[in-house]
């Protein structure tokens, strides 16, 4: 997974949004899943959204992104957040509903006229479609 990739998703799509909101549905798909599995199943997924989340906070501090400053500061700190609640829940067994629900609240705020909650489609690979390499 790299940074490169995720950004030439984003330029080669009609819409970078839907990625991104496509991506948030599969890693969140592979959470809930990963929380009903346990074990390894919840460590990739735990992984894929630390990851995921990752490449948010990098596009986030590019100079190219076009969001206000103040939004970008408030999803960096949320980033930084979702990476170290991820560790609570990887060695201290913590809730995953937390994430899940921050991930769908982002894909709330990405989806076109949203006012129903986001739908969460169930993994079926390892990676999300946008992460692959």
């Amino acid at each position: 997974m790299s940074v490169k990739r995720y950004q030439h998703v984003q330029e080669n799509s009609d819409d970078p949004r839907a990625v991104e909101h496509r991506a948030l549905a599969r890693v969140t798909g592979m959470l809930l899943n990963g929380a009903e599995k346990g074990g390894a199943a919840l460590a990739e997924a735990c992984h894929m959204n630390r990851m995921l989340w990752t490449v948010f906070q990098t596009d986030l501090a590019l100079p190219g992104n076009a969001l206000p400053d103040a939004l970008k500061a408030q999803l960096i700190s949320l980033s930084m957040w979702v990476q170290r609640y991820t560790a609570k829940v990887l060695f201290e067994h913590a809730s995953i509903d937390p994430l899940v629900s921050v991930n769908r609240t982002i894909m709330e705020g990405l989806a076109p006229n949203s006012g129903a909650p986001a739908p969460v489609r169930p993994a079926t690979g390892p990676h999300p479609a946008a992460l692959s390499a």
